[in-house]
């Protein structure tokens, strides 16, 4: 296996960037550079030079012996001056040692996972740790770092894992035990696994982690020249949207992201919907506004009649002009571009709503591909069965979904795909 580096305090120029490596050789390649290593976890000042004797920087030296490190292997750490011109020649010279190679994205964390340090569902915390740019989300991919996610999956596998060795025992000493007692005991084995599958039922029901990633989708909507556009542009606190009293003027769906009381949020203005037209680009917008409609987590509606969805948020737009300063019956809220108090009320209705939409900081919660995992396990667990031999390869199934959760038999194209994503150096 070859040794990797890079550089994981982010790109030069910088007051400082570290430097890792690991792998086989990476402490007697690295030696090569600095000298004598010091001692492990304990930093070294060292003066780093190239194969040539020149010296390449002064530089902090951490030792980090396998497999107690955090790939697994044996790694070392190199704290240097983060100007471009240092990075750049201290990555020639470890280029340089015989077995070493640059980092491919994801590869350090690849390899932690391979080496056991981690598992799959910890990395996938850490991705989402990476990309964190609310509070929630990072609070949430803490969570999945620290290992809750795994805990919780752990746990359930255990419960398999002990239910099939009671089905072991009942086939291994079949000829030995009482018809009544092995009928007795199947059904309690299948009582434990409807419990367990509905244990895991509810862990579905609750919100995807995904929301945090990809925003509260919050759709504006309404008959042409509702404003729209302008309470775009009003809610996420710039021009987003083109405004204009010529109706039509929206004709595709614009979005804009906003991070709204630590959660993400994207608004999308839609088209005007009207139903008599004849032109066929107007008729476009109209069909994805209506998309954007039935795909809507928060609906905002802005027309007078009624809305299209049961749950829509119906506000009373425009109330600045004349003739609208009241809020009809049945409206939630009126806006008015003159006063912004009337927007912050928009969105105080918009987060009470969001909240229910995204996962508790305090609750357990798990991604897409997560989740069909556990599906396919609550699946499993919740086929009725009265032959020993199908209730075990029920549970032989419901286990292998966990593990698959977990990475435990992770193919290598799922984790191409996976670990693609990430920065090098991670």
């Amino acid at each position: 296996m070859s040794t990797i580096f890079a550089v994981s305090s982010g790109r030069p120029p910088a007051a400082i960037a570290v430097l890792r490596v690991s792998g086989p050789d990476a402490l007697s390649g690295v030696s090569r550079l600095a000298g004598r290593l010091p001692q492990p976890r304990l930093a070294g000042l060292r003066t780093l030079r190239a194969p040539d004797g020149g010296v390449l920087d002064q530089a902090l030296v951490l030792v980090f012996p396998g497999p107690n490190s955090a790939t697994g292997e044996d790694l070392v750490e190199l704290h240097c001056h983060g100007g471009r011109a240092v990075v750049m020649a201290v990555e020639a010279a470890l280029g340089e040692i015989a077995g070493f190679r640059p980092a491919e994205p994801g590869e350090f964390t690849r390899r932690a996972l391979m080496n056991g340090r981690i598992d799959l569902a910890e990395a996938e915390g850490l991705a989402d740790l990476l990309q964190a740019e609310t509070e929630t989300q990072r609070v949430v991919a803490m969570s999945a770092v620290e290992g809750r996610v795994s805990s919780a999956v752990r746990g359930w596998m255990q419960r398999i894992s002990l239910l099939s060795a009671r089905i072991e025992a009942m086939l291994d000493f079949a000829d030995e035990d009482d018809v009544a007692d092995d009928a007795e005991l199947v059904r309690q084995i299948g009582r434990e696994m409807a419990e367990l599958g509905n244990e895991i039922a509810q862990a579905l029901a609750l919100p995807s982690v995904d929301r945090l990633r990809d925003g509260i989708r919050v759709v504006l909507a309404g008959p042409p020249n509702s404003g729209k556009s302008t309470l775009l542009n009003l809610m996420s606190q710039r021009e987003a949207a083109i405004v204009s009293s010529i109706a039509g003027t929206t004709r595709d769906r614009i979005e804009a992201a906003v991070t709204r009381g630590g959660l993400p949020f994207v608004l999308t203005d839609t088209a005007g919907l009207t139903f008599e037209t004849d032109d066929p680009i107007e008729r476009i917008g109209v069909t994805r506004a209506e998309e954007a409609i039935a795909n809507a987590d928060v609906l905002v509606w802005l027309g007078d009649d009624q809305p299209p969805r049961v749950d829509a948020l119906w506000v009373h737009a425009r109330a600045d002009m004349e003739d609208r300063h009241n809020t009809p019956t049945g409206r939630s809220l009126m806006i008015r571009s003159d006063r912004l108090k009337t927007i912050d009320t928009l969105w105080d209705f918009v987060t009470k709503l969001a909240e229910d939409l995204v996962p508790a900081v305090d609750r357990v919660a798990f991604n897409a591909r997560q989740r069909e995992c556990l599906e396919l396990c609550r699946r499993s667990l919740s086929v009725e069965w009265t032959d020993p031999l199908i209730g075990g390869e029920q549970l032989r199934r419901a286990g292998g979904a966990l593990a698959s959760l977990l990475g435990l038999n992770a193919t290598e194209a799922m984790l191409d795909a996976m670990f693609g994503a990430f920065c090098i150096g991670k």
